[in-house]
């Protein structure tokens, strides 16, 4: 044992030695960073090309290593390059000088727009950080930076790195540097100075030539001379001399900004999303004693300057009206209350009334007058609801006055506008749905959003909810006129009127569910209203029908055949079941005595099929044209039938569970069959009501023609004749069509229990409305908002044009498709949406925003005009724009317009001394002359060049580099002084 704990003793040893002290432990990390990310050795590289700090892509990888118990993060910045750039080392030239000190003296990327301090202070293309891991760690004594630098030093040297390194010291909002860079016999060292404020003499370029040139101690005489970049920046605050194009408010809707109206969102900003504009001009190659600026005079005329470049700061967070509608309406989505308890329930009881005891309910069943009974119903009737309402609240009360109200009810109800005149009678025979637009892509956005159709009335609902949350009394608001938008419903249930906005046909699963409600509500009131149209047309709905429908559809094949009977009888179904609601109290006696119902009680169809005469069919629709009955060889008739009930997905959901939870017993899968062959049933009663004496053979040839099977074969006279018998499928023991067709009896469609039961679903969907709280009504209708907003964003983005917002919208419509489809998505991702929805909104505001302010539209010469808007759609999407021409461009001269503006604006004294001017025309024209064109530059930055050889006069010449950089509360000096090494 002892012999095998021998070698870790020695390893544990040799490392102790090596690594004596937490300082060398210290650099040896440094070097292990270096040698992980390959910077040891010689560094190569083409030299940079114009504005690649700006284009190209710029990476950084970290890791973290300590001193003591001191963490420091280790960060590499690089540039992009081509893998060529690292593989040509060996061709370099020996003597070559190390890449960074190359970049330090190029002048093709100076000022770049986007990058690190480091880049824009040095113009590096790649460089290594050392700093404080924490935030609020700071390296401050002196001490403590000279040893950071002393270890940076020996890890250059120890590798042979010829990557720059910087240590971070003091406070991190002072971004103060230095470091070293090393090659062979050459060594660069990276000072900086930072002061709150200048001295005078280092505001001019004379006293920062004076600086830079003690600096480098050049041993020659005289002084090469030196290269310099001067970029001076003004700002521009003030747009007051023009207004921000936005429209009028509407005073009916509310005295808003935006021209608002109900059934469109509005749009743009509220203010002004660009705060300032900052012209930057550059004079790129100057040489020393070119220009004199000093103390006294200054040659740096902007106007003069070969480059200009323009950047716009944003707003922060600029208030746009659409991103406001979105953000309220979502709000919505986290209230607790109820609708009774935000209106208050005193809104449905009646004058010094209470409402009914239950106990009394049953009595007043009796009377002849229907009785509101609150407690039992889910809503009260809408005409004495709507009394009482306004009863009990004064017209100063109600949350949304009635002007208001009847302008949202119009809109929501078109067909209710000539209530007035002609009466709600003359709608009665409204369509439900108005015609669809085109099947274009906006169009089809509600499938994938799972809203609406923008032309429905759901979609209209939503639009008029937000407004009203937004303008008139938010919460509350919403829920009084979601009260009054229930009670129409209820009102149009029980009076026949079919709701507008909505598409014929069963719910569409395709949409949100509270618009499948509504269309479930409308396939209801169709249904009643056909049938109550039919008690009033003196139709005897015991005439036995197909007589005079002998040659319709006569030449369907049997394949199509159910689904065109369906859509004929639809209408037969509707309107000649005068006793559908109460279908199991039959009172008539004649129609026991001749529809041949004791008939099929007694032995099924088979008995039925045995004695067909004292059968009398009923319920034909028309005959098949090519089918007749097996055994009488009588022409098959296709039956009425009953509609499948529609149903919307929650009830779809909810069967399907009901079915689940049946488990997989015999029983409970003979259990789930019964219940799923409700149709079928329905079906074949209605066949044989139609057909006497059919049997279920003639059901299948008609119902499912691929169950029976019919093959050639020659009989014993030698013909050859067709044989047919049911599928295997059908011939299995217990078979539920076998077991249907038994205890079917022949009634038909109009004297069954109905499948859709349109009063019970009715009443269900008015119940859901009810219980409906203004939060859960946020939820339904949240992707009809955000689908609504997405319209808008395109059609306010076709007139702008700008190829960013285009991508954006894109990713929005992705996103919302992938959040909207489940039932209940999560809050954060909803607000995901909304923020990028309101991100377009600002771009398209600030595009607007330039476009005024720089004429676009105001241009008459087309050549300028597109190049100002390009220009402006560039301010867009680049962080700084180079203006063509400079001064005396298109661009320039609407820049050099707006500070001259600005200037004499701000030049003007103040009323009162306007109106005591007393000075004569000459005075005021002189004073006018006197202000200049710009204001005085809020940064001033310099970058002095320079090689020369140091320190002695034989030595290599090395790069000398200083920038300099001036702004009314912050001065920065960043030195890069290169030294030969060689003889030290």
């Amino acid at each position: 044992m002892a012999a095998d704990s021998e070698p870790e003793s020695e390893v544990f040893e040799i490392t102790d030695f090596t690594t004596a002290s937490e300082w060398e432990r210290f650099i040896s990390k440094i070097e292990e960073v270096l040698n992980d990310w390959k910077l040891i050795g010689i560094s190569s590289g083409k030299p940079l090309e114009k504005g690649v700090y700006t284009t190209g892509a710029w990476e950084e990888k970290s890791d973290e290593i300590s001193f003591a118990d001191f963490r420091f993060s280790v960060t590499h910045h690089y540039l992009v390059q081509e893998p060529c750039d690292r593989d040509g080392r060996e061709e370099g030239v020996e003597d070559a000088l190390p890449l960074p000190m190359q970049d330090l003296l190029c002048m093709n990327n100076d000022f770049p727009p986007r990058a690190h301090c480091l880049v824009r202070w040095y113009g590096l293309r790649e460089f290594v950080v050392i700093a404080p891991a924490a935030n609020n760690d700071a390296v401050l004594s002196e001490s403590k930076c000279n040893l950071l630098l002393s270890s940076v030093s020996i890890a250059l040297g120890n590798t042979g790195c010829q990557v720059p390194l910087f240590v971070q010291i003091h406070q991190k909002w002072r971004r103060m540097y230095v470091g070293e860079c090393q090659g062979p016999g050459v060594r660069t060292d990276f000072e900086m100075v930072h002061l709150r404020k200048a001295p005078s003499q280092y505001t001019h370029l004379s006293g920062l030539l004076d600086v830079f040139k003690s600096k480098i101690g050049c041993p020659l005489t005289p002084l090469p001379p030196v290269s310099m970049a001067i970029r001076l920046t003004y700002v521009l605050q003030d747009w007051q001399q023009y207004f921000w194009p936005q429209q009028p408010p509407d005073a009916l809707v509310g005295g808003e900004v935006g021209g608002l109206e109900f059934g469109k969102l509005p749009f743009g900003a509220c203010e002004d999303p660009i705060s300032e504009l900052h012209l930057a001009t550059t004079w790129p190659h100057l040489t020393e004693g070119i220009i004199v600026d000093n103390d006294v005079y200054s040659d740096l005329d902007p106007i003069q300057a070969p480059q200009w470049s323009v950047r716009v700061r944003k707003a922060d967070n600029p208030q746009c009206l659409l991103g406001d509608f979105l953000t309220e309406f979502f709000k919505l989505c986290r209230r607790k209350e109820s609708t009774d308890e935000i209106l208050g329930r005193s809104a449905f009881e009646e004058d010094g009334k209470e409402v009914a005891d239950i106990s009394h309910a049953l009595s007043k069943l009796t009377e002849p007058a229907p009785v509101p009974i609150h407690k039992l119903s889910v809503t009260n009737m809408v005409h004495s609801a709507k009394k009482k309402i306004r009863k009990h609240r004064g017209v100063d009360e109600s949350p949304l006055n009635n002007e208001v109200l009847n302008t949202i009810l119009l809109f929501l109800f078109p067909d209710a506008a000539d209530k007035l005149t002609e009466g709600f009678e003359s709608r009665a025979s409204a369509p439900a749905g108005s015609n669809p637009p085109p099947e274009n892509e906006d169009y089809n956005l509600f499938s994938q959003f799972k809203s609406a159709p923008s032309d429905s009335l759901t979609y209209k609902l939503a639009l008029c909810l937000c407004m009203i949350n937004f303008y008139h009394g938010g919460v509350k608001g919403v829920a009084h006129l979601w009260q009054e938008f229930v009670l129409e419903m209820r009102y149009r249930w029980e009076n026949n009127y079919l709701i507008p906005g909505l598409a014929n046909g069963p719910p569409d699963l395709r949409c949100c569910l509270l618009h499948q409600k509504l269309q479930m509500l409308n396939c209801c009131i169709e249904r009643k209203k056909a049938r109550d149209e039919g008690k009033r047309g003196n139709v005897s709905d015991r005439s036995p029908s197909g007589s005079g429908d002998t040659g319709r559809g006569a030449d369907h094949s049997g394949d199509n055949l159910k689904e065109t009977d369906k859509e004929v009888g639809k209408s037969w179904e509707s309107w000649s079941d005068s006793e559908e609601e109460f279908f199991e109290c039959l009172s008539d006696a004649e129609d026991l005595k001749g529809n041949g119902q004791e008939n099929g009680k007694k032995g099924g169809a088979k008995e039925g099929s045995r004695d067909p005469v004292n059968l009398k069919p009923e319920g034909r629709l028309h005959p098949h044209g090519k089918l007749t009955l097996l055994h009488p060889g009588e022409p098959l008739y296709i039956p009425i039938t009953q509609e499948p009930a529609p149903m919307t997905e929650d009830l779809l959901e909810e069967q399907s569970e009901v079915l689940a939870k049946l488990g997989t017993s015999a029983e409970g899968a003979h259990l789930r069959a019964r219940m799923q062959s409700a149709c079928l049933l329905s079906d074949m009663e209605s066949f044989k009501a139609a057909n006497p004496g059919c049997c279920l053979e003639d059901f299948v040839r008609w119902y499912s023609p691929r169950d029976y099977i019919e093959e050639e074969v020659v009989d014993e006279k030698g013909n050859v004749v067709i044989k047919g018998e049911l599928s295997a499928r059908m011939k299995i023991p217990s078979n539920m069509w076998v077991e249907a067709w038994e205890t079917a009896k022949p009634v038909p469609a109009r004297r069954q229990k109905r499948l859709f039961d349109d009063t019970r679903e009715a009443e269900k969907v008015l119940h859901y409305l009810a219980v409906q709280k203004p939060a859960d009504l946020a939820r339904h209708l949240l992707p009809c908002i955000i689908h609504a907003a997405v319209l808008k964003v395109k059609e306010e983005e076709v007139l702008e044009d700008i190829s960013s917002v285009k991508k954006i919208i894109k990713q929005i419509i992705s996103h919302s498709s992938k959040v909207l489809r489940f039932p209940n998505p999560e809050d954060k991702k909803l607000e995901e949406i909304i923020a990028q929805i309101m991100s377009v909104e600002a771009i398209i505001a600030r595009a607007r925003s330039l476009k005024a302010k720089f004429g676009v539209e105001k241009c008459e010469n087309e050549e300028e005009k597109e190049d100002l808007q390009r220009f402006v759609n560039s301010l867009l999407e680049q962080p700084e724009v180079s203006v063509l021409g400079a001064g005396r461009g298109p661009a320039g001269s609407v820049i050099h317009k707006l500070f001259v503006n600005a200037q004499r604006i701000s030049a003007m004294p103040p009323l009162d001394e306007e109106l005591r001017r007393s000075g004569s025309s000459d005075e005021r024209r002189f004073n006018a002359g006197s202000v200049s064109d710009f204001p005085p530059p809020t940064g001033r930055e310099i970058i002095l060049r320079t090689a020369v050889p140091s320190p002695a006069p034989y030595s290599k010449a090395l790069p000398q580099r200083m920038y300099s950089v001036l702004t009314k509360e912050d001065f920065r000096l960043a030195g890069a002084f290169s030294a030969d090494t060689t003889f030290f």
